[in-house]
C-alpha cells in the first residue's frame, strides 16, 4: 500500500483535520499521480457536513485535482512519468451497460465510482479524494492537462468547467444561438466563458445589477437582471438555450417564459424540489426543461483540450490546506470570485513544520 496524507472530515459537525491513510499499489492500468491543486467545490462542503444524508467518514473530500504523474502501470499507454493529469469526480464506473459503452460513464446503470465519499468498486474501501498529496486512479479516468494553462485555475474544470460545458455541447450551442446563463457563481462564470467561446450570444442572468461589469469581463454580451419585470418582459421567448447554475429550490417559471420556440433550460444546479411548473409553461412554445451531470471521460478530455485552444480556466483564490474550513465558512456566505484552490504544497509544508 501507498501511505497518503490528506485533511479529512471525521463527522458532519466537526472541522476537517490532519489525516493519514493508505492508497492501492498501482496496477497494470493504474497511475499514481502527485496532487498540485484540488479545487473546492460546494459539494465538497454539503458531503463533509452531512447536509445529503448519504456522507461517509472518514472523508477526505476534493474531485477538482490537477497534479503530475509519478508512476504508470505497464499498460498505461495515454501518460508518462512528469505528464500534467486531472481527476475529476468519478474514478471507475461498470464499463459495460449503454451509458458507459456510449462514453456516458456519469450516468452509469450501476452508478459510477465518487472520487470521494464512496467505495471502491467491489470493496469496502472508502475512496478518498483530492484534499491529499497523492492519488491512484485508472488511466481511463484520468485526463491529459495541457501545460500551456494556468495549472492552479485549471483544478475547477474537472467539476465546475465539465458541468457547464457538456450541456452546452449536448445542445449545440454555437454561432447564431442566443444562450442566458442563470447565476453568477462558480459554475455560472465558467457557463459564461464556454458560451462566449463558442460562438454564442451570451446573456448574463442575474438577479443583482452589481454583476453586470463582471459578467461583460467574463464575455457576456449582455446582461438581464431577472427581478426587472420589465427587462424579462422584453426577452421573453428569445432564448435558445437557458443553462440554470441556482444551487437551490426555486420557481424556474419566469425563466421558461423566456425560451423561444423549441427552447431548452437545463438545470446543472438544484437538486432539490423546484416549484410546480404549469403543464402549459412546456406545451405553449414546446418547450423543455431537462437537467445534466459532469461529463464522460471523453467529453471531460473534449473539454480539457477545448480550455487549452481558447485560454479559458476558472477565475479561482488560492488557498493553503490550513485555510480549508474557513474557505467553507466563507463559501457559505458566498464570499470567493469564483472558486477556492488549494495550494497542495502547503500540505508538505506542514510536514516540514511539524
Amino acid at each position: 500500500m501507498i501511505q497518503a496524507r490528506g485533511y479529512a472530515a471525521h463527522s458532519s459537525d466537526t472541522p476537517l483535520v490532519p489525516f493519514s491513510f493508505t492508497r492501492r499499489e498501482p496496477g497494470d492500468d493504474d497511475v499514481l499521480i502527485d496532487i498540485l491543486y484540488s479545487g473546492i467545490c460546494h459539494s465538497d462542503l454539503h458531503q463533509a457536513r452531512g447536509d445529503w444524508g448519504n456522507s461517509m467518514y472518514p472523508m477526505v473530500p476534493g474531485h477538482e485535482i490537477i497534479g503530475r504523474v509519478a508512476q504508470v502501470g505497464k499498460n498505461v499507454g495515454k501518460f508518462k512519468v512528469g505528464d500534467y493529469a486531472g481527476v475529476g469526480c468519478m474514478v471507475d464506473s461498470c464499463r459495460h451497460c449503454k451509458a458507459c459503452r456510449l462514453n456516458l460513464e456519469q450516468y452509469c446503470e450501476e452508478n459510477a465510482t465518487l472520487t470521494y465519499n464512496d467505495k471502491e468498486r467491489g470493496s469496502d474501501q472508502l475512496t478518498f479524494g483530492g484534499y491529499s498529496d497523492r492519488i491512484v486512479v485508472q488511466e481511463h479516468f484520468a485526463v491529459k492537462v495541457s501545460d500551456k494553462l494556468d495549472l492552479k485555475a485549471v483544478a475547477p474544470l474537472l467539476c465546475a468547467g465539465i458541468t457547464t460545458y457538456s450541456p452546452l455541447r449536448h445542445w449545440k450551442v454555437g454561432p447564431g444561438k442566443k444562450v442566458g446563463v442563470i447565476g453568477l457563481g462558480g459554475l455560472g462564470h465558467m457557463g459564461v466563458k464556454f458560451a462566449h467561446a463558442m460562438g454564442a450570444h451570451v446573456v448574463m442572468i442575474t438577479t443583482s445589477a452589481d454583476k453586470a461589469r463582471d459578467a461583460r469581463r467574463l464575455g457576456a454580451d449582455d446582461v438581464l437582471v431577472s427581478r426587472d419585470a420589465d427587462a424579462m418582459a422584453a426577452h421573453a421567448g428569445t432564448f435558445d438555450f437557458l443553462l440554470n447554475t441556482v444551487p437551490v429550490s426555486h420557481d424556474v417559471n419566469p425563466y421558461m417564459a423566456l425560451l423561444a420556440l423549441d427552447g431548452t433550460m437545463a438545470l446543472v444546479g438544484a437538486l432539490t424540489p423546484l416549484d410546480p411548473i404549469p403543464g402549459a409553461n412546456l406545451i405553449m412554445g414546446r418547450k423543455s426543461l431537462a437537467g445534466s451531470a459532469i461529463g464522460g471521460m471523453a467529453e471531460t478530455q473534449e473539454m480539457m483540450d477545448f480550455c487549452a485552444e481558447h485560454g479559458i480556466v476558472s477565475d479561482v483564490e488560492i488557498v493553503p490546506i490550513q485555510s480549508v474550513n474557513e474557505a467553507y465558512e466563507r463559501l457559505i456566505k458566498n464570499d470567493v470570485k469564483y472558486r477556492f484552490v488549494i495550494d497542495m504544497a502547503s500540505l508538505g509544508e506542514e510536514r516540514a513544520a511539524a
